[in-house]
């Protein structure tokens, strides 16, 4: 499942994506905010990277203005692979070799069709074998996160 969350910047464009994951029978969690009225992104991030931390979730979508708070804070936390990806190229990478497990949109600079085919590369890209060694290695090694 996916948990999806946004500030007031990345709502409408939260909105649109839900209808994707809908259309494509692809089960998501909605972490808020549930309006455009505003809402502090760092809320939103830790409510994100927690379902994934404590696994109701196996991944992430985060959209604020920029994408770039939300992926801050998500990494902030242990287990936590967030990246923000302007392209589907970045996303791809970001997933074949870094196995992100939350993908940060920055609202105010992508479309919604190009948005929406950055969630579709994102969710369709495997990680490469000995890039999984590595980052399990790297995990378990990391201690500057949030438990």
């Amino acid at each position: 499942m996916i948990a999806i969350g946004s500030d007031h910047g990345g709502y409408k464009l939260k909105e649109e994506i839900k209808k994707y994951l809908e259309e494509k029978e692809i089960e998501y969690e909605d972490c808020g905010t549930f309006s455009k009225d505003r809402a502090d992104y760092p809320e939103i991030a830790k409510t994100v990277a927690l379902e994934i931390q404590n696994k109701q979730c196996d991944k992430g979508i985060l959209i604020c203005r920029s994408g770039i708070g939300m992926s801050i804070v998500a990494n902030k936390f242990k287990g936590i692979r967030c990246a923000k990806c302007d392209n589907e190229e970045e996303a791809k990478y970001s997933k074949m070799h870094n196995n992100s497990n939350i993908l940060a949109l920055g609202a105010d600079y992508i479309e919604t069709d190009k948005a929406i085919r950055i969630v579709r590369m994102w969710l369709a890209t495997k990680i490469l074998l000995g890039e999984r060694i590595l980052l399990t290695y790297i995990n378990n090694k990391s201690s500057s996160t949030i438990q």
